[in-house]
């Protein structure tokens, strides 16, 4: 979540070194411009609480409306600050969700108005039913890295595509318990035929550059686990005592949304694109899991009244600015009306890691209208 403009509340930015003891400055976090709302969602991630636990995007996005309504009425100077929601991954579903959730609040008038102008995922799994089946076809790329899979597995992944896409399809299309059924039977079956092969190879299926060091995560996420356990540490962010210990990926939770993996959610973006809030997806062209041909492709067939504008705009080079050192381009950017997708080089699943100076670039530029 960002909040821009307005009094800024703003502490010199740091990141977590690798012994999760100490800090060093980061001149590339995302608070230069903007305010930072970082919320831990749904109840059971990070350190968010809660006696009813969410597993689908109905509940997601309400309980992020009353949040953010609570937020609001707690700081009535902020309501004024342009409002944009940000996320990254799995955020494909939740971003896109709770804009939509904050637009229809508004729309209805069902609390204080929230200054809805943007939202963005990066990296993100919004439409599974295109997404998947540029599995195939990212296994064997080679922008920056060596082709993962045999071309026999690349056939078998390929054949695989039609009956992966197909059960996606009965998942978005049903209801109630068959739909539920069919759901699950997708999320097996597709990831099973074009996912497990490629992580079969022992390469990290958040970046194609590298093997991944430390399964299941294939990151080293444990120097953040520790300051977090740190005394001081959780007496500063008011972490109840029972609220037990940080983990990177809450798998209980992971496991109650298994039913909402194959849903579509790029539904949920024309009602904001006509309503003129802007829309950037952007992806790391190293990532495996989220890729950014899958992305690139459902931004492309997503039915909204700027469609064809949008496929037939150019290709735009897109240069970090001078926060690169390089005046080569960072990217490469296509853009039409209120909607843009953007495909960031030499990077992974999370762009902020792999490329801080050029994400930050990114953010200034899409809060301040110039993406």
């Amino acid at each position: 979540m960002q909040l821009r403009g307005g009094a800024v509340w703003r502490e010199r930015a740091l990141q977590v070194s690798a012994d999760g003891q100490t800090t060093t400055s980061n001149a590339a976090s995302w608070n230069s411009q903007a305010n930072l709302l970082y919320v831990d969602q749904p109840v059971g991630t990070g350190f968010s609480y809660g006696t009813a636990f969410d597993h689908d995007e109905v509940g997601v996005g309400n309980d992020m409306y009353a949040f953010l309504l609570a937020f609001f009425s707690a700081h009535p100077d902020r309501r004024t600050n342009p409002f944009f929601v940000f996320g990254e991954s799995y955020a494909g579903h939740y971003v896109p969700n709770v804009a939509h959730r904050v637009w229809l609040g508004n729309g209805k008038s069902e609390g204080a108005h929230i200054n809805l102008q943007g939202m963005s995922v990066g990296n993100g799994l919004t439409d599974p039913e295109v997404q998947y089946a540029y599995y195939p076809q990212m296994a064997v790329s080679t922008n920056q890295h060596q082709p993962a899979v045999s071309n026999a597995t690349y056939a078998r992944m390929q054949k695989a595509v039609p009956g992966c896409v197909s059960a996606i399809k009965k998942c978005n299309d049903g209801s109630g318990p068959v739909a539920k059924l069919s759901c699950a039977y997708a999320y097996e079956t597709c990831n099973a035929a074009l996912m497990e092969p490629y992580q079969m190879t022992g390469m990290n299926p958040y970046d194609m550059r590298v093997k991944c060091a430390k399964p299941p995560l294939c990151y080293d996420f444990s120097g953040v686990g520790k300051f977090l356990e740190r005394t001081d540490v959780r007496a500063a962010l008011n972490i109840r005592a029972d609220a037990g210990t940080w983990q990177s990926c809450n798998f209980k939770v992971n496991h109650m949304f298994m039913g909402d993996w194959m849903k579509d959610y790029q539904t949920q973006i024309p009602d904001l694109l006509a309503a003129g809030v802007r829309v950037l997806i952007y992806a790391g062209d190293q990532d495996f899991i989220c890729n950014w041909l899958g992305n690139q492709a459902w931004t492309r067939a997503m039915e909204w009244p700027g469609k064809s504008a949008f496929n037939k705009a150019k290709l735009v080079p897109w240069t970090a600015t001078s926060l690169v050192e390089e005046d080569a381009p960072a990217g490469e950017l296509w853009s039409a009306s209120n909607f843009s997708f953007l495909r960031v080089y030499a990077a992974g699943h999370m762009v902020p890691l792999d490329q801080p100076k050029a994400s930050l670039a990114m953010l200034n530029a899409f809060t301040s209208g110039k993406i």
